[in-house]
C-alpha cells in the first residue's frame, strides 16, 4: 500500500503504484506501507472530504467511526507502540489520528543503528507502562470508535 497524496506524482508513477497494490492485493501474511508525500493533516483532511461526499446529508452529525474508513490506513489497526529515532521528540505530522492512544517511545538511537537491542529496550519500556487509553484509572479498556 502507498498513503500519501499522490495526485503530485507523475502519471507513470502513479500507474506503477496501482499496478503494485492490484498485484500484492490478496497478500495475506504482510503489508508494507510506504507513506509518499504523506502527513497526518492531509490525511484528516481528505478523510473528512471524503465522509461528507460519502454522506452529505449527515453535515455537523459525523461520529469517530464514519470518519475512520476515509482515513490512508483504515486497512490496518491503530499502533499500540510509536518509535521515533533520532532523538526528536515529535510525531511530526505522522499518523495524528491514529497515534491518539499509541504509547510514545523517543530514542537518541539514529534509524541506521536502529537493531534488535534497541528494539527489545523499547519494548521493555512499552511493557513497562500501563495502557489507559484516556482513562485515569487502571480498568480502562481500548476505545470502541463509535462515538
Amino acid at each position: 500500500k502507498v498513503i500519501g497524496d499522490l495526485t503530485r506524482f507523475e502519471p507513470k508513477l502513479r500507474r506503477l503504484v496501482e499496478e503494485a497494490e492490484a498485484l500484492t492485493a490478496r497478500n495475506e501474511r504482510l503489508t508494507l506501507t510506504i507513506a509518499a508525500n504523506y502527513g497526518g493533516r492531509w490525511d484528516l483532511l481528505q478523510a473528512v472530504n471524503a465522509m461528507t461526499r460519502a454522506a452529505p446529508g449527515r453535515l455537523g452529525a459525523y461520529t469517530e467511526a464514519e470518519l475512520a474508513p476515509h482515513l490512508a490506513m483504515s486497512y490496518a489497526p491503530e499502533p499500540d507502540l510509536f518509535i521515533r529515532t533520532g532523538g526528536e521528540v515529535r510525531l511530526s505530522n505522522f499518523l495524528l489520528w491514529q497515534s491518539a492512544y499509541a504509547e510514545l517511545v523517543f530514542t537518541d538511537c539514529l534509524w541506521p543503528d536502529f537493531d534488535a537491542t534497541e528494539l527489545d529496550r523499547c519494548l521493555a519500556a512499552y511493557a513497562g507502562r500501563e495502557r489507559r487509553f484516556g482513562d485515569v484509572g487502571a480498568d480502562a479498556a481500548p476505545p470502541n470508535n463509535e462515538a
